[in-house]
């Protein structure tokens, strides 16, 4: 057991994410409440409130850490390779991608309804996740791409942080939508998330390869 307020405040935070993550597998975000998350915590409901003001303050620190762990995965990235095509970058990158499916979702899905009923310091915290990862990518193109210019890099950022927003529901479909699609005559290629990401990175970079 941890020894410590902080140690233990850490430990029961991490606790409850954990839980609003399994629960998120088979539930949607609308109808997870805190009472579903308290009754698979090993402590009492109300002391959740101790440590999220909101359900949405959980899924925000959910999303913050999926944010740091692309993160530390990018940051491998930059480190592993001297040099790479832009084939091979775009590959890697959609490789760390398959592992975000939670936090595509989450973006895609409810990150307006989290962070309108999240804490400023929460929502700051999870702004600074997302910049390092924006600043991770950065220097990926930088150190891979030398013949971008800083406008060149803009132009792939303010394309790539947007597509992924579109990422989960254009990989996952439910029976439902499908039906619909068939009823409206409406033709559907399936992509996973590693095929939609690695064929849009490579065309927005192949005029960069070497």
């Amino acid at each position: 057991m941890p020894k410590g307020s902080e140690e233990l405040t850490a430990a029961r935070k991490e606790e409850i994410i954990n839980t609003c993550a399994s629960l998120y597998e088979t539930m949607s975000f609308k109808d997870i409440t805190i009472r579903d998350i308290g009754a698979k915590t090993s402590f009492t409901r109300t002391s959740i409130y101790n440590y999220f003001q909101t359900k949405e303050e959980i899924f925000l620190a959910l999303l913050q850490r999926e944010q740091e762990a692309w993160d530390g995965d990018l940051n491998k990235l930059l480190c592993q390779y001297a040099c790479l095509s832009a084939a091979k970058f775009a590959s890697e990158l959609a490789h760390t991608l398959e592992k975000r499916e939670c936090m595509l979702k989450l973006m895609s899905m409810n990150l307006y309804d989290i962070e309108g009923s999240s804490r400023i310091e929460n929502l700051v915290a999870f702004k600074r996740a997302y910049a390092s990862t924006l600043s991770t990518i950065t220097r990926c193109l930088k150190k891979f791409f030398p013949q971008m210019t800083e406008g060149d890099i803009q132009e792939f950022l303010y394309a790539f942080f947007p597509f992924l927003f579109g990422v989960y529901p254009y990989t996952t479909i439910t029976p439902k939508q499908k039906e619909a699609m068939r009823l409206a005559h409406v033709s559907y290629a399936h992509y996973t998330i590693y095929e939609i990401t690695q064929s849009f990175v490579a065309r927005q970079l192949q005029a960069f390869s070497k």
